[in-house]
C-alpha cells in the first residue's frame, strides 16, 4: 500500500486561495473555446450533410432520367 506522503503529493490544497484564480480562468477560457469549437463542428457537419443530400437527390434524378430514356 502507498505511503501517506506519496499520496499527499497528488493532493495539494493551497492555504492562499488566490492560487485557484489562474486555474479557474484557464478552465473558463478552454471551456468556452471547446463550446465554440463544438458548435463550429456541428454547423459544418450540417452543411456537409445538406450538400450530400443534394448530391444524392441529383444523382437519383439523373439515374431516373437515364432509365426512362433507355
Amino acid at each position: 500500500m502507498l505511503e501517506w506522503t506519496v499520496l499527499s503529493l497528488f493532493l495539494y490544497f493551497p492555504e492562499d486561495k488566490s492560487e485557484y484564480l489562474p486555474a479557474a480562468i484557464s478552465l473558463g477560457i478552454f471551456a468556452i473555446a471547446a463550446y465554440f469549437t463544438f458548435r463550429l463542428i456541428v454547423r459544418i457537419s450540417k452543411k456537409e450533410a445538406l450538400k450530400a443530400k443534394e448530391l444524392e437527390e441529383r444523382l437519383q434524378h439523373q439515374m431516373n432520367n437515364s432509365g426512362e430514356n433507355s
